[in-house]
């Protein structure tokens, strides 16, 4: 049977960093991998950053984003069928950031997927500097990925936000309580990170698998959610930070804006752009798509789009 790693993590945390290593960990073992991208929207900019993992044994699908929740089970049901006649070794999913696992436990529980897979290890990763503040629906999300894991991979070492592994570990108790989850993490469920994955311990991933955890579920997250695309906008690279600072200050006229990422061209260059209201981040990049995704909750479309055009 074809094993799944699923791999989980709240909206910037770094889930398309971890894949591109956890990825090249097994090609140089020789295994044939298949990586199904699924972002919240749309157009994924995120498959385009795994491009250069692409090759024989490397094969890149994606499910287009947006919908509702039984149109994207059955796109991600159909999309698994046809993975499975590929020869893939081992399947690496990352959902976006709003997503349960247990939606990927009811799907492989269904046939023919029952017959052809198995998961594998579920990971979350969180970004341990905490510099996107949490809503009380982004808390929850957090919360029922973390129930899941076999491993939490923290990242972003260097900034702590609750001072250190234990603090941190604490803290994230304290989400799953919230959902009256059964689990209690422990440093033992831990898999620490340095340079953005450089240093992992890949095989301790690879072999983490699952847990089944008992947790009170909501319901009210996902509605709130919402992503704006906004194409060939034409923005500099100041012009969009001054713009995207106006995003994340002003939740009474745009919404809550939890990330802008996507790519900007500026004289003849392409800027790959990942920012929250804490981190501004626009790196050159070979290539891209002039095309930026604005992701929040409750979002204004009208004043963002009227913002960005004028």
């Amino acid at each position: 049977m074809i094993k799944i790693d699923l791999v989980t993590g709240f909206l910037g945390s770094g889930k398309t960093t971890f894949i591109k290593k956890y990825a090249k960990y097994f090609l140089d073992k020789g295994l044939k991998i298949g990586i199904l991208e699924n972002d919240y929207g749309a157009i994924n900019i995120d498959l385009m950053l795994l491009g250069d993992l692409l090759g024989e044994n490397c094969e890149l699908e994606m499910i287009i984003g947006g919908g509702d929740l039984l149109t994207h089970k059955r796109r991600f049901r159909t999309k698994l069928i046809a993975m499975a006649m590929s020869g893939y070794d081992r399947v690496i999913v990352e959902p976006s950031g709003i997503f349960e696992p247990e939606e990927l436990f009811d799907l492989l529980s269904e046939e023919p997927l029952d017959r052809w897979y198995e998961v594998g290890s579920v990971i979350t990763i969180v970004d341990v500097s905490f510099e996107t503040e949490l809503s009380e629906a982004s808390e929850y999300l957090l919360a029922v990925q973390l129930a899941n894991a076999g491993a939490v991979v923290f990242s972003r070492q260097e900034n702590y936000r609750y001072g250190g592994i234990k603090e941190t570990i604490c803290y994230l108790n304290s989400l799953l309580a919230k959902i009256k989850c059964t689990r209690k993490l422990s440093e033992g469920d831990i898999v620490l990170s340095e340079n953005k994955f450089e240093v992992c311990d890949f095989m301790r991933i690879e072999n983490a698998n699952y847990v089944i955890s008992d947790y009170e579920k909501n319901f009210f997250e996902k509605k709130d959610y919402s992503s704006i695309f906004i194409m060939n906008s034409n923005l500099t690279k100041e012009k969009l930070t001054e713009k995207a600072k106006k995003f994340f200050e002003k939740s009474e006229q745009f919404g809550r804006v939890i990330r802008i990422k996507g790519f900007i061209e500026e004289n003849g260059r392409y800027f790959f752009i990942n920012m929250t209201k804490n981190k501004m981040e626009i790196n050159s990049i070979e290539k891209g798509q002039n095309i930026l995704i604005v992701i929040g909750e409750e979002l204004n479309e009208d004043e963002i789009k009227n913002e960005i055009i004028a």
